[in-house]
């Protein structure tokens, strides 16, 4: 029986996986869950699944899921605190699926237990890839990555050389608003920049989706986990979703991943690896698909793209300064204190302020470095979003 821990269960990361390892309850013990304020799904599913404890991240949110799973016999926690302690119980395989930095420490935690960590938290990788694998090295555990894109590049290098290796191609779909005239965008509205022309996501990937900061991040990410230089990493606008990545190699051979836009493939490969298991998701009819098309991104309607290669040049603690003055423009933009094209501006300017005065360019990073850049980028770009305001 394997051991599962899933982190940011209630999302729809976290949903899919519930929903794979519900079509074979016998095989796995899960040990945690652990979700934010949908609290009744959180009970639902500790419930279904008999989680040893079920943890919601919200103080304010303990009572009622304390009230839902009363009588039960699992425990309840809530706060980051408890998330954290529920990755040092013995599980054999942990999925990170949070959203957000807040996934960095819960993920290194079970990194530290030698864990296999299927992640799906692309925060954890922008902002402190090299601690991030330095410590899945020194205590013997397994990074699985969970992203389409990654999981689609990690199949396509099973059994080949690193060194064989002449460029990784990842696919973005557009998002919302691929086909907007670019000066319609300073009038993109929440609800506009919501919805995904392929992928049923959560708002908050979805908007990433639509600005296109979601393909930087995992620009950073490709970096970070498979170690190539930036330079050989590119991006592909693909309508369809259907082709997640290509590996390039130096005899000119391009090795691609085909499959539904359904998150349950990867993380279906995830959970069952080293093997391949059965996974529900639909089989493509490609005389049905008919065609495949690509094209070069737009960087000036999509000038995250340059912002993560600046990053990647740059290394250290820049991640971090990226992804946290990200989250909080994505916050701004959420709350209408920001318009949809104000997002790049408050993360460029974000960074330039604390390039000007923090030493960004570690030759180690530690999780302390990381978390105080992080706070700091943060009241940076509230300041920018005021300003702009």
């Amino acid at each position: 029986m394997k051991r599962v821990t899933v982190f940011g269960a209630t999302g729809s990361v976290g949903q899919s996986a519930l929903d794979l390892i519900g079509r074979d309850p016998e095989f796995y013990d899960v040990v945690a869950l652990t979700g934010g304020r949908n609290v009744a799904q959180l009970a639902k599913d500790a419930v279904r699944f008999k989680s040893d404890v079920a943890i919601t991240c919200y103080d304010d949110m303990a009572a009622e899921l304390r009230d839902l799973l009363f009588g039960t016999g699992i425990k309840v926690a809530s706060g980051d605190a408890a998330i954290a302690e529920a990755a040092t119980r013995p599980a054999d395989w942990t999925l990170s699926a949070i959203v957000g930095a807040a996934g960095l420490v819960p993920g290194l935690t079970a990194l530290q237990q030698g864990n296999t960590l299927a992640l799906a938290n692309k925060e954890s990788l922008v902002t402190a890839g090299p601690l991030l694998m330095q410590t899945a090295a020194d205590h013997g555990a397994t990074i699985l990555p969970v992203d389409s894109e990654h999981s689609a590049i990690f199949q396509g290098l099973v059994g080949e050389d690193m060194a064989a290796v002449e460029r990784i191609i990842i696919t973005a779909s557009g998002g919302a608003f691929r086909d907007w005239p670019l000066e319609k965008l300073a009038t993109a509205t929440l609800a506009q920049a919501s919805s995904h022309p392929n992928w049923d996501m959560g708002q908050r990937i979805t908007i990433d989706s639509a600005s296109m900061f979601n393909k930087a991040m995992e620009l950073v990410e490709t970096k970070e986990f498979f170690g190539i230089d930036p330079a050989k990493i590119e991006v592909l606008v693909h309508r369809e979703s259907l082709v997640h990545a290509l590996v390039g190699f130096t005899d000119g051979a391009l090795m691609a991943h085909v499959g539904p836009p359904d998150m349950r493939h990867a993380i279906g490969y995830a959970l069952h690896w080293p093997d391949r298991g059965h996974v529900p998701v639909e089989r493509l009819d490609l005389a049905k698909v008919g065609q495949l098309s690509f094209e070069a991104p737009d960087h000036t309607r999509f000038p995250a793209l340059d912002l993560a290669a600046d990053v990647m040049r740059t290394g250290g603690l820049s991640g971090a300064v990226f992804n946290a003055a990200k989250e909080s423009a994505l916050d701004g933009f959420i709350d209408g204190r920001i318009g949809f094209l104000d997002m790049s501006r408050v993360v460029a300017a974000t960074i330039d302020k604390i390039s000007a005065s923090e030493g960004l360019q570690k030759a180690q990073i530690v999780l302390d470095d990381v978390l105080e850049i992080d706070a700091l980028a943060r009241v940076r770009a509230d300041e920018v979003m005021r300003n702009i305001g």
